[in-house]
C-alpha cells in the first residue's frame, strides 16, 4: 500500500470521462490548497494517483465495479472532477460580482446528466459565452449527477463540479 510522503494528503473525488467513473482519494501536494480548482492549474501531473479507488467501466452489462489499491489515471481523459462533500473548500466566484448570473442546464458527461448552474456574463446570451469562454475547465454549481443507466445509483448532490469544455453537451430545457 502506498505511504503519502511527508509533503502530499489526500482528498476524495470523483471522476468522469465518456465511458469510466472512478471515485477514490486523489494524491496532491499539500501545496494544492484547492483540490476542487486543481485541473485548472499549472501543477496537474500526467496521470492523478488514486488511493482506494473503485471504478466502473460503461459499455456492456451488467455494469460491473472494479476495485484496486492505487490507479494512475490519465488526467488528459477527464471530463469532469468533484470532491466529495462535505468539504470546505469554496466555491470560485465573488457572490458581489456584478454583471454575472447563474444560467441553469444540463451538461452532458459520458453517461451522466449534470443538472446545475453556470456562470455567465448578464450581458451576453449562453452560445455567445460558451464560444468567447475560451476555457478548458469550467465551474458548475450546484449541481444533480444521475445516470440513466445506473438506477440503482441515488443521485449525487454536488456544490461544485469542474468540466472539460471540450468533452460536454450543453443541454437547455
Amino acid at each position: 500500500m502506498y505511504i503519502l510522503r511527508p509533503d502530499e494528503r489526500t482528498m476524495p473525488v470523483m471522476l468522469y470521462t465518456q465511458d469510466t467513473l472512478v471515485r477514490g482519494e486523489v494524491v496532491v501536494p499539500e501545496s494544492v490548497h484547492r483540490v476542487n480548482i486543481w485541473l485548472r492549474t499549472d501543477g496537474v501531473p500526467k496521470y492523478m494517483h488514486i488511493l482506494k479507488p473503485q471504478v466502473i467501466v460503461f459499455g456492456g452489462s451488467p455494469v460491473k465495479p472494479l476495485s484496486y489499491s492505487e490507479l494512475y489515471f490519465p488526467t488528459s481523459q477527464v471530463i469532469a472532477f468533484h470532491t466529495l462533500p462535505p468539504t470546505d473548500e469554496p466555491v470560485d466566484f465573488d457572490f458581489e460580482e456584478t454583471d454575472r448570473m447563474m444560467q441553469t442546464l444540463d451538461l452532458l458527461v459520458g453517461t451522466f446528466v449534470m443538472r446545475g448552474s453556470i456562470r455567465i456574463s448578464t450581458h451576453t446570451e449562453l452560445r455567445t459565452s460558451l464560444e468567447l469562454a475560451r476555457v478548458e475547465w469550467m465551474s458548475m454549481y450546484d449541481v444533480e449527477i444521475s445516470n440513466p443507466h445506473l438506477l440503482q445509483m441515488p443521485a449525487l448532490q454536488i456544490p461544485m463540479v469542474l468540466v472539460n469544455t471540450n468533452h460536454v453537451a450543453f443541454g437547455l430545457e
